[in-house]
């Protein structure tokens, strides 16, 4: 029986760009269902007591820098740590990729979720641009004016609330973060607990 992990993110997070890929393979070699809920991260930031970047202490912000470079060069993924369109709001290209689900599936929906990231963590474009996410999508080959309408529907936004109230819920306080028979996960540095659970739990 396929298992499933949920999997909360901010499409506009550089560790759940860093962490795209890796949880894709894992899901597809563990035969595990990826759910993909993106979620406003702000909103969940307001519960949980987490600070949006610009407002976080000078170290911290430091510091944050230091490991984005660390884990981009041990994972060889690109990164520019100052991209031009950063910070960025999300929720366009939230509502987008939710739309992409609904319409093409889970399997299309993290394809379009990880050229949105490298949109921003590696080619700098601007994913709050509506013609930019629409040529994203055209890029994985959906129909991204399409896809576009479709997000405004109020079955999009409310399934954007949902996923921001289960994230709550799951007690989530940041991005990306994964949830597995109950147990979550926090950050792209935890995949390699996830994929042991994975690993032991669909044998």
């Amino acid at each position: 029986m396929t298992k499933t992990c949920d999997y909360f993110f901010a499409p506009q997070s550089p560790w759940a760009y860093l962490g795209h890929d890796r949880l894709v393979a894992m899901a597809k070699k563990h035969d595990v269902q990826i759910a993909v809920k993106p979620c406003d991260l702000g909103k969940v930031f307001g519960v949980s007591g987490g600070l949006p970047l610009a407002k976080r202490p000078p170290q911290r912000q430091a510091y944050r820098l230091v490991e984005l470079k660390r884990w981009s060069d041990y994972l060889q993924l690109p990164l520019k740590l100052h991209p031009q369109f950063f910070p960025v709001a999300p929720d366009a290209a939230a509502r987008l990729i939710i739309a992409c689900r609904r319409a093409k599936g889970n399997d299309a929906a993290l394809a379009l979720a990880g050229a949105v990231m490298r949109g921003v963590w590696v080619d700098e474009r601007n994913i709050a641009d509506a013609d930019t996410l629409a040529a994203i999508a055209d890029g994985c080959g959906l129909d991204g004016q399409a896809l576009l309408a479709s997000s405004d529907s109020a079955s999009v936004q409310d399934e954007y609330a949902r996923n921001t109230d289960e994230a709550i819920a799951a007690n989530v306080f940041g991005s990306p973060w994964y949830v597995f028979e109950g147990e979550g996960y926090w950050g792209q540095d935890r995949l390699d607990f996830l994929e042991r659970a994975f690993a032991k739990r669909t044998a």
